[in-house]
């Protein structure tokens, strides 16, 4: 398919941990340990904002459910008050410890070192990101030659003083000539698209507005796109997508000129991806009614000037991708009686399943990616979560596989069908990214670029384990620590998932993760059903009804460390964003005494609601919908808001969110720790830090992550009673 390049990434956080022991002990890890009482009497001192409740109630099926935070879910002056009173609070507590200063400044060095992109090659020239370290955003390169200067093409840096104006997209015509790109401010899913031209760098008058999940893809002298109508009243935050529709814009033209090329005015919740084919043969339609991935596909022959948009697959049932087109065949990417993926060929004339031939059958390994290049099928799979990769030749006779370093996970291989190389990354978790050249004709894989980072990556190990969930399913889960770690109970542990929409966890590098390690913590990321490690089947296995299943699998990789003697309760921190957000909700209501520290970021917390804010309508096929009795009362029974307890002693919890996120609308947030707050049993904080101008996670700038560490490092390490620099003091 034509190169588009998204940058908007899920939102999330990484590694940390827990801890609790006796004054001037120090523990196996060198960390020093403090008073484990100091941190509970600063939380029972801690003086919350008095939060205003409302007498609202809504009747769900005969069950009466109170909301009386439901004010929170509207932005004005009342709750801006309410959050920097919050914050006020929040910023007071981590202002208080001592050491916060060194873990940022720890983390600002270590984070300093040269990062980069893959390079890709649009117009005969090659691209390639880079950030030198410390930059907020990261710069588009381009140079002639692979041996050429490289020279600065586009700094998104410049595009905003404070660093909060993100590149979203970009996407070159087929000559070279333009560069439509997109620019979300503040981490909102709201894109802007303009137009580069790219021999002088001139920005074009063209812009586009009211763009959401989308890219844009180019045909002749302009490109398709996809966007809603302008909100015309309410939250543009919080408001409701409905109808969306692909455009098609001529350059040079305004956006009020745009052709309509598709919209569906019967179902409201439709998404339209528009993309097209590499030699601009045929324009591709993904159609989905929500997040869980099965979609209808749609094509249309752009050689026919007369032709409409026909199907290729006309339900929701099953997944498809278009690869590419070979002449007037479609390679497609389906689970449709493949759980764990194949490839197809269609013709988009004849789509009946009957006349679909089998290019490459789906195998024990979880088809992750396709790319047809050189005249090849690169396929990359995921096995236990960890990537191989085998190339095909275009009638999916295998040739051979690329020879991979270790265990890790792979990115890249992306290309035109006429690319003779092209570059992938390799990346594990104590393995920095590194770039290599594949020659596709012969071939030969050789290493193109070298991550240098100011930590010792070899003094720690990874290894995966396999533990039993409550039902007897086996998961599997990666840890890594220091080599020569003891299993006494007494290591520091921070516990990161996921566990939904078809979403896989797999072995990536993280600096942030390295201070933990090389303070002596332990790293363990589970691979919980809900997500795509194992297919379709996997993911289905965490989907409603069955979505207490992810939580189980969470709660079991947590009495899997401690049994074990990694760590225990007192010493163990769990985290994870957006849907991760939701699991440690989940985790913390059902378990509270099984975790000191809680971390949920950006969560989907509110579970009853969800479906009534921006894009949340897509996730019901994920977790069902309170419009729905028997999903209504399986959604109340792990619903994390609904769910906290008068008097229970919950983990210390610092809940993260943003006031521009327009994914998993803040609301959610706010509304769970007022609850906490108000019914939490004293002990350990329940605290919120929310972010100005900033979103679910796409595009934060560098100066505003390393802080968000360290401050949820600080919290961490000062409710295990742990201060991991007092020995150097």
């Amino acid at each position: 398919m034509k190169k588009t390049t998204v940058l908007m990434l899920a939102g999330g956080l990484s590694a940390l941990s827990a801890c609790k022991s006796t004054q001037n002990n120090t523990t196996a890890t060198g960390m020093t340990t403090e008073t484990s009482t100091t941190a509970s009497a600063e939380a029972k001192a801690l003086n919350y904002p008095n939060t205003k409740k409302v007498d609202h109630v809504d009747d769900y099926f005969g069950t009466k459910v109170a909301d009386p935070y439901r004010w929170q879910e509207t932005h004005d002056e009342q709750l801006d008050e309410w959050i920097a009173q919050q914050n006020e609070v929040t910023q007071g507590y981590l202002n208080s410890i001592d050491f916060r200063d060194k873990i940022k400044n720890r983390l600002t060095e270590i984070w300093n070192y040269p990062k980069y992109g893959a390079p890709f090659k649009e117009g005969g020239k090659y691209y390639f990101f880079k950030n030198d370290g410390l930059q907020n955003q990261s710069v588009l390169y381009v140079q002639e030659s692979l041996e050429a200067e490289p020279k600065v093409f586009f700094d998104p840096n410049k595009l905003s003083a404070d660093g909060t104006v993100a590149l979203t997209a970009l996407a070159f015509s087929d000559n070279g000539k333009y560069l439509a790109y997109g620019t979300s401010s503040g981490g909102s899913d709201w894109n802007t698209y303009h137009v580069m031209e790219t021999a002088t760098g001139k920005k074009l008058d063209d812009q586009l507005d009211w763009v959401k999940f989308s890219s844009p893809s180019w045909s002749g002298n302009g490109f398709f796109y996809s966007r809603y109508d302008a909100p015309t009243e309410g939250n543009k935050l919080a408001n409701k997508n409905e109808f969306h529709k692909v455009y098609y814009h001529k350059i040079g033209t305004p956006q009020s000129q745009d052709q309509l090329v598709h919209e569906d005015k019967a179902h409201a919740l439709r998404n339209f991806y528009a993309q097209t084919t590499d030699d601009e043969r045929f324009l591709i339609l993904n159609v989905s009614e929500g997040a869980s991935g099965a979609n209808a596909l749609y094509y249309k022959d752009l050689k026919d000037a007369k032709g409409s948009i026909k199907p290729v697959v006309d339900n929701f049932e099953s997944e498809y991708n278009v690869v590419d087109n070979f002449g007037d065949k479609l390679l497609v990417m389906t689970n449709k009686n493949a759980p764990r993926y194949r490839l197809v060929m269609i013709d988009p004339k004849n789509p009946q399943e009957a006349n679909w031939k089998t290019v490459v059958p789906e195998s024990q390994n979880v088809i992750q990616g396709v790319s047809a290049v050189g005249g090849r099928i690169v396929v990359t799979y995921m096995k236990d979560a960890a990537s191989q990769v085998v190339v095909y030749d275009q009638s999916g006779k295998q040739l051979t596989t690329v020879e991979l370093p270790t265990l890790g996970t792979v990115s890249g291989f992306s290309g035109k069908q006429q690319d003779k190389e092209v570059f992938f990354t390799f990346t594990s978790f104590t393995y920095p990214p590194t770039i290599y050249r594949y020659d596709v004709v012969n071939n030969k894989v050789t290493q193109f670029r070298k991550t240098e980072v100011n930590v010792n990556t070899d003094a720690f190990e990874t290894k995966q384990v396999f533990y039993t969930s409550k039902d007897g399913t086996k998961v599997p889960m990666f840890i890594v620590h220091k080599k020569g770690l003891k299993l006494d109970g007494t290591n520091p542990t921070y516990l990161y998932a996921y566990g939904g929409f078809n979403i896989s966890l797999t072995p990536s590098f993280s600096i942030a993760n390295m201070l933990w390690l090389e303070n002596g913590g332990v790293y363990a990321m589970p691979n919980l059903r809900g997500g795509g490690e194992y297919g379709e089947d996997w993911h289905k296995a965490g989907m409603t009804p069955n979505k207490q299943n992810v939580f189980d699998d969470f709660i079991a990789a947590a009495e899997y460390l401690i049994d074990q003697k990694y760590t225990s309760s007192d010493k163990l921190a769990v985290a994870g964003g957006s849907n991760g957000g939701l699991l440690v909700g989940a985790f913390m209501t059902q378990r509270p005494e099984l975790a000191k520290v809680a971390l949920p970021a950006v969560g989907v917390m509110d579970m009853l609601r969800f479906h009534k804010f921006t894009i949340g309508w897509a996730w019901v096929p994920e977790y069902g919908s309170s419009d729905d009795e028997a999903q209504f009362r399986n959604l109340y029974t792990f619903s994390p808001l609904h769910n906290i307890k008068e008097g229970v002693k919950y983990p210390a919890t610092l809940v993260k969110t943003a006031d521009h996120d327009d994914r998993v609308v803040p609301a959610h947030s706010f509304k769970f720790i007022s609850e906490l707050q108000d019914k939490g049993a004293p002990g350990n904080p329940y605290l919120i830090r929310v972010d100005v101008r900033a979103g679910h996670g796409a595009g934060k700038p560098t100066s505003l992550v390393i802080q968000e560490y360290a401050d949820t490092y600080a919290f961490i390490y000062k409710n295990m009673g742990v201060n991991p620099y007092q020995q150097n003091q």
